[in-house]
This record gives structure tokens, sequence and C-alpha cells, in this order.
């Protein structure tokens, strides 16, 4: 499961996490993380200026929002921001998701939270940060402390030894922690950054006023204030509806999910979402055989595909049809003799498909130790994934209760979903030397209900010499036809296609 790394502007995410959960179940639910909030030392004085994020009108005590995916109450959020309780011249900002899923006959559950602490001035830098996890995708806490040199985060994880992560400076002030309030306040544009609270990694943001709109509330015609946050991470689009008294009423994540503002009690009540048949496309008929095959293909005619998504790849053609519906083939073939190349590659992007990170982990000891150990000698980049993919396919255990979100917890643990089967994969290809990501979108199944249908799924992409897409998972070397891709890296940009995407003909 993948998660969002704040409450109001990222929650788009955690549409994601739902859909991929259905690869993964629990037994038990978390409780709820203990706040381990940094000690701050008091101040001398006040600040003689306070950033106007402090000047915005907000619900004192926080506010609860209750999330929504297609009308159907998934979980909650409760933020709340001000004058850090010990120290007058630092600013708290708290974010809380909590969400639960029934994944066939068990409960999936996932709280995240996060304490920030910024400088109160204008421009008040990030200072520190505890950002908790507790249940689907394992219990950790992260302690940070930001300087204008860099980031430093202790990880604390249960019967772990405490690891510490140096990481580049984070360019995230105190107005970021709220900009959609910020820029109503201002009547203008917010540019900034946020830290990703799941990769540490620092990402543009920027909050637009779309000026008011009437909704009714409690039966009265009101005017609310509208703003568009985009983040460079998520890139999805999410609206904000502010109230004259600083509420935050509605915030909306395209067409599938909203947060919904609610009293506490109200808000802390969920449906038992069943999310194999909430987040699937249901076929009209079977995919063919050929759509299996390598080489094979398939082609699907498909509603509700916004243009951003219908770019031609190797694998995948559109073609728009008159009546506003698009065609897409799907191919799969195994790369071409004359094209592989020996390890290791430069990546042909720049650079990010060889990174590690917080999550990829590919310059740990135990991940390259697995790497070498798998591949050897072995110069062929595409033998060399082969290898790897393979091993991942037969070594870990597809538990759906087993979720980790880094790559050494998965080979420590050895068992999962398709999350952890392609982060691992990932994580091994790149210390191999061979580019590579992960790839979100759906694929081809026939659950026990005998309903064809495609179902959320991640899979990998390796540059061997060129691209090509394999499943660690179910272990093909070449990720047949009945594979659709629509996104990269676990990125809420997909978000919005959940619960609205829609196949009206299989040829």
């Amino acid at each position: 499961m993948r998660l969002p790394r704040k409450a109001l502007l990222p929650m788009g995410a955690a549409l994601l996490s739902l859909a991929l959960v259905q690869c993964k179940q629990q037994d038990k639910a978390p409780e709820p993380p203990k706040a381990q909030t940094r000690q701050v030392q008091p101040a001398a004085q006040a600040p003689a200026e306070r950033s106007d994020v402090l000047e915005a009108r907000r619900p004192q005590g926080g506010e609860y929002l209750g999330l929504y995916l297609v009308d159907k109450k998934v979980g909650y959020v409760f933020t709340e921001l001000g004058p850090a309780p010990d120290r007058a011249d630092r600013v708290r900002s708290i974010n809380e998701l909590h969400f639960k899923a029934q994944v066939g006959a068990r409960i999936s559950e996932r709280i995240h939270r996060e304490e920030r602490i910024y400088e109160a001035r204008p421009g008040g830098r990030l200072v520190a940060f505890t950002i908790e996890q507790r249940g689907d995708g394992g219990n950790q806490t992260l302690l940070g402390t930001a300087t204008p040199t860099g980031v430093s985060v202790v990880r604390k994880r249960p019967g772990m030894p405490d690891e510490t992560v140096n990481l580049p400076p984070t360019a995230e002030v105190v107005e970021d922690a709220d900009q959609a309030r910020v820029a109503l306040l201002r009547q203008k544009k917010v540019d900034g950054h946020a830290m990703d609270g799941t990769d540490l990694g620092t990402y543009p943001v920027s909050t637009t006023v779309e000026g008011t709109e009437e909704r009714l509330v409690s039966g009265v015609k009101v005017k609310l204030g509208k703003t568009v946050t985009l983040s460079q991470k998520e890139k999805v689009a999410v609206t904000t509806y502010v109230a004259d008294d600083g509420r935050v009423l509605e915030v909306q994540f395209g067409e599938t999910m909203q947060a919904r503002a609610e009293p506490e009690a109200v808000a802390k009540r969920q449906d038992l979402v069943e999310v194999f048949g909430l987040t699937r496309v249901v076929l009209p008929k079977a995919l063919p055989e050929q759509a299996h095959a390598i080489p094979g293909q398939v082609t699907l005619v498909m509603t509700n595909l916004p243009e951003k998504f219908q770019r031609d790849s190797y694998r995948q053609k559109y073609q728009r049809q008159p009546d506003g519906r698009v065609q897409v083939t799907m191919s799969a073939r195994a790369p071409e003799p004359k094209s592989l190349k020996p390890r290791p590659l430069a990546d042909p992007e720049g650079g990010d498909n060889l990174k590690s990170s917080i999550i990829v982990e590919s310059d740990s000891q135990q991940i390259r130790d697995q790497a070498e150990q798998l591949v050897g000698g072995e110069k062929d980049a595409y033998a060399a994934a082969k290898k790897i993919v393979t091993w991942v396919a037969t070594t870990l255990q597809k538990d759906y209760g087993a979720s980790a979100d880094r790559a050494t917890d998965v080979l420590r643990q050895r068992k999962g979903d398709c999350t952890e089967h392609s982060l691992l994969a990932v994580s091994l290809l790149r210390a191999a030397g061979i580019p590579a990501r992960r790839v979100d979108g759906v694929v081809y199944m026939v659950n026990q209900d005998g309903v064809p249908a495609l179902y959320w799924h991640e899979w990998v992409e390796a540059y061997v010499g060129e691209w090509t897409q394999m499943d660690p998972t179910f272990n093909q070397v070449v990720a047949d036809a009945t594979h659709f891709g629509v996104g990269l890296e676990a990125n809420a940009e997909i978000t919005p296609l959940i619960g609205q995407l829609k196949v009206v003909e299989v040829k």
C-alpha cells in the first residue's frame, strides 16, 4: 500500500493505495500511533514577525474530514495548525490519515500521522518532523531534523536497530503547510515546496485561487473560497472549498474521491468497503488467448480515459474514435536481441531510474549483496534482469497480509503482494546497474465470481538496451498484453481513473 504524505494536499494518493490494496489483507487492525513529539526548548521571546499562515482563519482544535471513495466511506483525516504549544517562535502542523478497506473476508488498515515544526517567521523553514506509520505497510517512526545544509532522519522500527539517513536540504517553508488558506488570504497564487512523507523527497507545489462558488450548507446558500493545488509529486489537481470562517468544507480529487467536513464522531464512522468490486474495471467479455501469448496483443475500446494518458509507447497505441471513445492496442514481445546491451547501463532518462531512495534502497549493502549473488558475472543486462525477476517471483511468498514500504524489509520478510514484488525487483535491478521503475496500471484476471475484469496492479519496467516490462508477481519475464499501464512509481496521478475508466468493447 502506498501512503500519502499530508492530509489535505495529497489524499488522492490514498485512492491509489486503496486500489492496490486488493492485493493486501490483514487479520488485525493496527493500534493508532502514539505521538512521539520532539521536545522543543522554550524561546526567550516571540518572533517580531509571524507568517500569515497563522493569520488565516481556521477551526480551533483542528478539523475532521471523512474520506470517500466513489461515495463509500473509507477513512478520515484530521488536520491542525497553530503555534507550537511549548515554543512561541515555532508553528506546529499535524496531519493524520486513517483508512480501512475490506479485502475478501479480511481487513486492511493504515494509519499515517505527521507532525511538522516550522519557524514562525514569514518564510520560516521546516526544522523538525515526526512521521508515524502503522498497519498495512509495516510500523515505523521517522524522526527528522532539518537544517539549511540537510535533513537527518532516524528510522525506528519494532525489533530492529535504529537507522540514520542523511538527505539533501528541503525547501519547504511554513506557508507550504496550508497553501490553500494562505492563497485565499492573499488572493493570489502561492508557489512552494513540500517534502513527501513517504519517500522524503521534496517536490514543487503551487496553489491558485479560483474565485468563489455558492453551496448549500445546512440548507443555507453560502459563498466558499475555491483553490486548486497541484503537486509535481502526485500531479493530481486538488480542489479545496473553504468557508468564510476558515473551515474546509470539501476537498475533491477528481470525480472519484472527496474529503468532507464532518464532526469527529461522524468522521470516524467508516463503511467497510470491499475494494475488489469497487475499483475493478469489468469487461464485456473475456480477453482472447492471444493476449496471453508472447508475442501477443489485444485491443480494447475505452471511455473516460483523459487525453493525458493517451501516450503512444512501444507497448500501447491509441486511436481516438469520432464518438469520444478511445481504442487502445496493447502488445507484448521480448526485447530485440540486437538492442541488448551489457550492464551497467546509463539511464536513458537522466538517472532517476538508477537512484536509491529511502524506499528503493538500492545502495543498501543487503540489496547489493543479493543482486550480486543473483547475477554474478552475467554481463548481458536482459539475462541479468530475467534472473532477478524470476528469483523475486519464485522466492517471495504471496502473502496479502505482509506489506512493507521499504525494499530491505521486503528482502528480510520475503513475502508480500504486487507492490512488494515490484519494489524489491526494482531495487535489485538498480543495484545490478540496470535502470528500472515501477509501473502502475490494471491487469486482466477472472476472480472467484467468474467476472472478467481488469484489476489494479503494479509491475516493473527495465532498460536493457531498450525498455521492457516484466511482472515479478506473475513470474513473467515479459509482461503479457493483459497489462495496461497508466502511471509510474505508485504516483497518485492515476487516481482519477479509478472508478471512472470503462471498457466497452474487447476486440
